[in-house]
């Protein structure tokens, strides 16, 4: 009799997932800004002793345009093995693409052939508007019952309130929208959670019409994007307890909770303060069952010429770092910033994660500096740090330079580029200089996220410390 096992990218603990083998291959989704030509998904090789290192070896392109794809994700992950997991037998093997401006969300087996992704399902708006009542779908997770994906929008022209979409393991079908109570719950990002605690926790950008053409600076000085985190009831499916940052932090963007199931914090990132233009980092915790917010990392901007600046930012003579993503190693040690805006990725130590402290930094890209990649030192590049990855054992991480398509015009209006980069992660913490695709690796589109070949540090939870 045949024995079912469970995938062997799979494991119970973060603990055994460090342990793991290295990654070969890199999924990074790139996009067409003028949506003339299909959006797609490049392979790179990431494996340092093959020839074809630091290259881009696979391409498949969407059947549409304007698709603008964003946070995707597998279709199953470590969850998998949790107690309470109805499909301990799924494959990690299919990635969830969706299109932050088109809605659709696509489908891609990368199985039978891991270089050319085969697209096995478009999920179009109609069904998500219909099912869901949600558009814009923004970042995918997958979770022990089904396949999660946040949204930024309402359905059917409206333009909220944002929330949470489920999909089905297996058919990929929209099954509907996962709040039974949102409570106060309007604006919609980033969504993670603690499994083990039954907690979710959700932070807040805007709704599509507050972000659709870029910063829009009356609504940013009037403190309107998001500044809250919300604590959810995972099983009830029902809002508990809004912990707002204060509206001078605005944008409450990318979340990351400890991978120690035991452990009930995270960090959640905030782009910009009106009041300096410096961006933040903070941590979630619960105290006498209540939780509670603390600010731990604060990043100043950097004076600057206004002269050198784009017109979003010449009226304030400073460069903002503007924290657009932040990941957490796996083995909760290591929290990896990015400022997008100076060009730099910060590593802290946050092994007490109530006191980071900084313990390596790279520069590359930046709006006034411009630092070139330490292998075409002759090359000033555009964009800085954005999406970031982390391997499993925490020794690589990747980045990717665009982030969203009106926010690259805007703060580089002269072109953002395309380019990605590794950086080697150990007791130094050095770019390397092997490892640089860029310009027309990617065929004139935008690279944004990568996933990494069985998993990364942002694609699973865990639920055995």
């Amino acid at each position: 009799m045949a024995l079912w096992r469970p995938d062997p990218t799979f494991y119970p603990s973060p603990r055994e997932a460090v342990d793991a083998p290295p990654e070969t291959l890199a999924y990074t989704a790139a996009f067409d800004r003028s949506a003339q030509r299909p959006d797609a998904i490049a392979v790179v090789d990431v494996d340092p002793d093959s020839t074809s290192y630091g290259s881009v070896v696979g391409w498949t392109d969407l059947p549409n345009t304007g698709d603008e794809l964003h946070h995707f994700g597998w279709n199953a992950c470590s969850s998998a093995l949790c107690p309470n997991a109805p499909h301990p037998h799924v494959e990690r093997r299919y990635l969830v693409v969706p299109g932050l401006r088109s809605s659709r969300i696509h489908v891609l087996d990368v199985k039978d052939d891991p270089l050319k992704p085969s697209i096995v399902k478009v999920i179009e708006p109609e069904e998500l508007a219909e099912r869901a009542g949600y558009s814009r779908p923004h970042t995918v997770h997958c979770g022990p019952d089904g396949l999660y994906v946040s949204a930024l929008g309402g359905a059917n022209g409206q333009d909220g309130p944002g929330g949470i979409a489920v999909l089905d393991h297996d058919s990929f079908e929209v099954v509907g929208a996962w709040e039974a109570d949102r409570g106060p719950q309007h604006l919609a990002y980033d969504f993670w959670w603690h499994l083990t605690q039954d907690v979710m926790v959700t932070s807040e950008w805007g709704t599509p019409s507050m972000i659709e053409d870029g910063v829009n600076a009356e609504l940013l000085l009037g403190r309107e994007y998001g500044h809250a985190l919300h604590f959810w009831d995972l099983r009830k499916r029902r809002h508990v307890q809004t912990v707002d940052l204060g509206d001078e932090h605005q944008m409450v963007l990318e979340l990351r909770p400890a991978h120690d199931p035991t452990r009930t914090y995270g960090f959640a990132g905030v782009v910009v303060s009106v009041e300096d233009l410096s961006a933040s980092v903070w941590v979630w915790y619960r105290e006498d069952g209540e939780f509670k917010a603390r600010k731990v990392i604060t990043i100043p901007a950097e004076p600057a010429d206004s002269s050198a600046l784009p017109p979003v930012i010449a009226p304030f003579g400073a460069v903002p770092p503007l924290v657009t993503d932040i990941d957490l190693s796996v083995d909760d040690r290591h929290l990896y910033v990015s400022c997008w805006g100076t060009g730099e990725l910060k590593r802290y130590d946050v092994s007490d994660p109530f006191n980071p402290v900084e313990a390596g930094s790279v520069r590359i890209g930046g709006i006034v500096r411009r630092t070139p990649h330490p292998a075409a030192p002759g090359l000033p590049l555009a964009g800085g740090p954005q999406m970031v990855e982390v391997s499993r054992d925490g020794r690589r991480v990747y980045v990717t330079n665009s982030l969203y398509g009106p926010w690259d015009d805007q703060f580089y209006p002269d072109g953002v580029g395309a380019w990605a980069a590794k950086i080697d992660s150990g007791d130094d913490f050095t770019i390397d200089e092997r490892f640089f695709p860029h310009g027309d690796d990617f065929r004139g589109l935008r690279p944004h996220q990568t996933r990494l070949q069985g998993g990364d540090a942002s694609s699973d939870s865990y639920c055995y410390p």
